[in-house]
């Protein structure tokens, strides 16, 4: 018993935790309790709701039975919290990963809504990387020969090797012959903080939406020219308001997941998807034309990453705004349904990993900052991520604050924000994102199927399950409260849950193995 107690908190639990935890099982109830808390078995923080359900007939609304919630066990209602972040609750980012593996592998093979026809366009995966803000420790294997990059064991080349010993203006060494390991806690701080750039990260990390909406914009026009030029006819389209329009006869989908780098800037990985244009269905997901190719879409995100950049605009610290462009590193690659590195699969698996992840692998962990909290974690003269917090903070102050050097006047970190228009000041509200506010998967319309659709087939599903498709239930309900009432309830709804977890993971690689078993005998 103290070993799952361990799991649950740093230590050994009291006492009265595993009394109440042993009379919470031994009740004649307590599978019934199991099964009212089904729903949110499993969450860390689910929410607790109170109020009454009603039951009615789905066809005549004739009304079977109303219950209060004081009449469940426990007098409330549980609701999974559904926070995607998998340092917040495992068990809800589980689920949220398995629905984005779905949205992503439906834009590349079809199903659910989408046609799959979508598995002939020609599609690409591209990874966006942040320019350089300044030198930080890094690893990088220069030449591979391990058969498998997930147990890699190559040896990594010098961090920072040079010829001199050279050291920067601020006395710190440029230099560092240091051959990092995988998990190596100096992986992405700067050799100097002071000659690091925390303030051009922080902007460029709250505008880096906007580089991406104007990069695939261009993406657009260098096809589009590229069509004209080949002589290839713009497509006709009907409009809402009945009136023709005339459009490229080419179009990107994209499905695109953010990823935080160790130094704590942002780059994106995007699938970008061909599609044609149909005069008569203007939501109809249709293969390009026959002369435009995946080599053309290589070459249109590779000239509008060089072509495009965002002027930030003008800030006390800074009248004449910061540069915001995509770094020299920028890889695409073709995806291919073979048996290749780069397949549908592991492409949707490797973006659905990355939705559910945040600042965690910087180390850290804090949710919104306000002025009360942010002392705490933001300091210009401490380490990298205070340094990056502070900048945050800083940029976003309210603008007629400044004094007339620029510098916010002494005491205004605890002051509040104004309704002073201020570009930089979503910096502040997402300063424990180190000023990245965007959505960590997004996606064109017409890409895929939505969270949304795929949350209504499961419920769907669990009404049928459950032999209640014939009813309906309305809840006129209030919030309560978060969490569970004990920790001894926390240990007992979780382990269920996690029994469910593995009897379905276990489930899956039993009828993946008989699939492949049926192919192999075929």
């Amino acid at each position: 018993m103290s070993t799952l107690l361990d799991l649950h908190r740093p230590g050994v639990a009291a006492g009265r935790d595993a009394q109440a935890m042993f009379r919470a099982a031994t009740t004649p109830d307590f599978f019934g309790w199991l099964e009212h808390t089904r729903s949110a078995g499993g969450c860390t923080r689910p929410i607790r709701l109170t109020g009454t359900l009603t039951t009615a007939e789905a066809d005549t609304g004739r009304v079977l039975r109303e219950q209060h919630t004081d009449e469940l066990p426990d007098c409330t209602l549980y609701k999974a919290c559904g926070n995607r972040r998998a340092a917040q609750c495992p068990d809800c980012a589980w689920t949220y990963a398995g629905d984005a593996f779905q949205v992503v592998r439906c834009g590349l093979t079809g199903g659910r809504g989408v046609p799959a026809s979508v598995a002939r366009h020609p599609v690409v995966f591209a990874t966006f990387t942040a320019p350089s803000f300044g030198a930080v420790h890094h690893r990088h294997i220069p030449r591979h020969t391990c058969g498998d990059r997930r147990r890699c064991d190559c040896r990594p080349a010098p961090c920072h090797a040079r010829r001199t010993a050279t050291t920067c203006d601020h006395g710190q060494p440029a230099a560092c012959f240091a051959r990092h390991d995988a998990d190596d806690p100096q992986l992405g701080q700067p050799l100097c903080l002071d000659c690091y750039d925390h303030d051009h990260q922080a902007v460029w990390n709250g505008f880096s939406g906007e580089l991406w909406r104007r990069t695939k914009q261009a993406i657009e026009r260098h096809l589009a020219a590229l069509c004209r030029r080949r002589g290839i006819p713009p497509g006709q389209v009907v409009g809402d308001s009945r009136r023709v329009r005339t459009v490229p006869p080419v179009r990107v989908s994209h499905g695109k997941v953010a990823e935080m780098q160790r130094r704590g800037a942002v780059h994106f990985h995007a699938l970008l998807r061909l599609d044609g244009v149909d005069p008569g269905d203007r939501d109809a997901l249709v293969p390009p034309p026959a002369g435009v190719t995946v080599d053309d879409l290589d070459a249109a995100i590779r000239a509008a990453v060089r072509q495009i950049t965002v002027t930030a605009p003008a800030h006390p610290d800074r009248p004449e705004g910061w540069i915001v462009a995509w770094g020299e590193q920028v890889d695409v690659r073709r995806i291919g349904t073979g048996d290749g590195d780069v397949t549908d699969g592991k492409v949707a698996a490797y973006l659905a990993k990355y939705a559910t992840k945040s600042t965690e692998v910087t180390g850290h962990y804090s949710t919104r900052l306000t002025p009360d909290t942010i002392d705490a974690y933001a300091d210009p003269e401490g380490d990298h991520l205070a340094r990056l917090i502070d900048a945050c903070w800083r940029l976003g102050r309210p603008t007629h604050t400044t004094t007339a050097t620029g510098a916010a006047p002494s005491g205004e970190r605890q002051g509040h924000l104004d309704t002073t228009p201020n570009p930089y000041a979503g910096l502040r509200r997402w300063a424990h994102m180190l000023g990245f506010g965007g959505h960590f998967l997004t996606k064109a319309r017409r890409y895929s199927v939505t969270f949304g659709l795929l949350r209504d087939t499961r419920a769907t599903y669990r009404r049928a399950e459950d032999d209640t498709a014939d009813t309906i239930t309305v809840g006129v309900l209030s919030y309560s409260g978060a969490g569970w009432l004990t920790d001894g309830d926390a240990l007992l709804a979780n382990s269920a849950a996690a029994e469910r977890r593995e009897r379905r993971r276990v489930g899956r690689q039993e009828l993946a193995h008989e699939a492949w078993l049926a192919g192999a005998a075929a």
